[in-house]
């Protein structure tokens, strides 16, 4: 599916008289906050216009509102990853894309309009997961703005960054600036890995995942969401195996919408719909697109500051809370000393002597600050569980029902992984 695809990038035209006067107001002089390595005038904007090269990851909602915020204030040198392809529900807020781009990839029409729109910039699109990339190719970007949809695509990005860091090579740290919205509420935060709190630190301020009891959505469903909840959680896996469910591919989603629909019919219940199908199944909940432009407007401030020392950046954490009128609020997250991608301390963990291997792992799977999923345990002297390959769950699996504390000393070490996520975690369990 990867697909990189270089769009002629070259100026249209040179930068006309006054083109950037606004912005050169900030960049022409210091300021009361401007940063005491800021240096004002010709260097700092041919760093910005020249030089600096910035890595957007996501061009939906919020990813196109950041594109264009960073086309327009003086970033020519972009580079953009989407895994999408253009859905007819993306229309109403995305609006770097048309009805005739439906099908097609987001990264690759988001960088043609913004080049076609804004003359001199340079937009190199990926059609593709972050994951295909290695450490060099995100050791080119000065920094890295986020604009994800997806936990886990951020916790990727986030470790990958934090691995990055070479004390010896301040080169290495890579800013990375995060924006997420929900509904009326968004937020907008500054990480500098090593240095400061990273998204891993921040796991336990996540929202949890709307859950609807399995006896419900199997005997007595009452919503459409039951509905829905049914027809992936008991009939996909009864239908068709151990066929992954992919939610974003449209034939599964299309498959779960005809299924779910049925099964409204059947209780009487109304309101099951193609993108309620979308939104249940991949935990979405809807975007505002005004949201959308307050966070990336905030994103695109930050790496402006950040490129140019023009003024103090965020330190570390913005929130916008729109539901209730507007109110935000910035603060200092800290970071947290057992984070296992930047604290660098094992975490205790107390959990009675009678618990079985596959309770634990369901205590990694939702703890709020852990949240691992399909998570593969094992001591510093052997395996206890892995999830994959095959063969080795397969010789694993009897340990799920043994007790970790016949495989595991009390103040033993085990050593927490998933495919998932570019890191591991160190507990160290006690028993009560």
């Amino acid at each position: 599916m990867a697909t990189e695809i270089h769009v002629n990038g070259a100026a249209t035209s040179s930068d006309w008289q006054d083109r950037y006067y606004h912005v050169d107001q900030i960049l022409d002089r210091p300021g009361p906050r401007t940063d005491p390595s800021f240096l004002a005038g010709d260097e700092v904007k041919d760093f910005l216009r020249n030089k600096c090269k910035i890595l957007v990851i996501g061009a939906g909602g919020l990813g196109c509102e950041i594109l264009a915020n960073l086309a327009l204030t003086g970033f020519k040198d972009i580079h953009l990853i989407d895994m999408d392809t253009i859905d007819i529900s993306n229309l109403n807020r995305q609006f770097l894309f048309r009805p005739a781009d439906v099908g097609r990839p987001k990264a690759i029409v988001a960088a043609e309009y913004v080049m076609k729109r804004v003359p001199g910039v340079k937009v190199t699109p990926y059609y593709g997961k972050i994951q295909d990339k290695d450490d060099d190719y995100y050791m080119q970007f000065n920094l890295v703005i986020c604009g994800l949809d997806s936990v886990e695509a951020r916790r990727w990005i986030n470790a990958t960054l934090v691995n990055l860091v070479d004390s010896e090579n301040p080169e290495s740290l890579k800013p990375l600036i995060d924006g997420g919205t929900e509904g009326f509420k968004g937020q907008a935060r500054v990480i500098l890995p090593t240095v400061s709190s990273c998204y891993e630190c921040s796991l336990d301020m996540l929202n949890k995942p709307t859950t609807f009891p399995i006896c419900t959505i199997a005997n007595t469903p009452r919503l459409p969401e039951h509905c829905i909840e049914w027809a992936s959680v008991l009939e996909w896996p009864r239908v068709r195996g151990d066929e992954k469910l992919d939610t974003d591919d449209p034939e599964h989603i299309g498959w779960l919408y005809s299924i779910a629909v049925a099964r409204a019919k059947e209780f009487k219940i109304e309101g099951v719909t193609w993108s309620l199908t979308q939104g249940v199944v991949k935990n979405v909940i809807p975007a505002i697109a005004s949201t959308n432009a307050i966070i990336a407007a905030s994103c695109c401030n930050e790496a402006f500051k950040i490129a140019t020392s023009s003024a103090a950046y965020l330190n570390n954490y913005f929130m916008l809370i729109g539901t209730e009128g507007v109110y935000s609020y910035t603060f200092e997250h800290e970071k947290r000393d057992h984070c296992p991608v930047c604290g660098g301390e094992a975490l205790e963990m107390s959990i009675s002597r009678d618990w079985t291997v596959e309770q634990l792992i369901e205590l990694l799977t939702e703890k709020q600050t852990i949240q691992i999923k399909k998570p593969s345990l094992a001591t510093p002297e052997k395996p206890i569980y892995f999830q994959q390959p095959p063969q080795l769950e397969e010789s694993t699996r009897p340990n799920l029902e043994k007790k970790v504390s016949e495989l595991v000393p009390d103040g033993g070490e085990v050593v927490v992984t998933a495919s998932s996520l570019p890191f591991s975690l160190s507990l160290i369990v006690t028993y009560t």
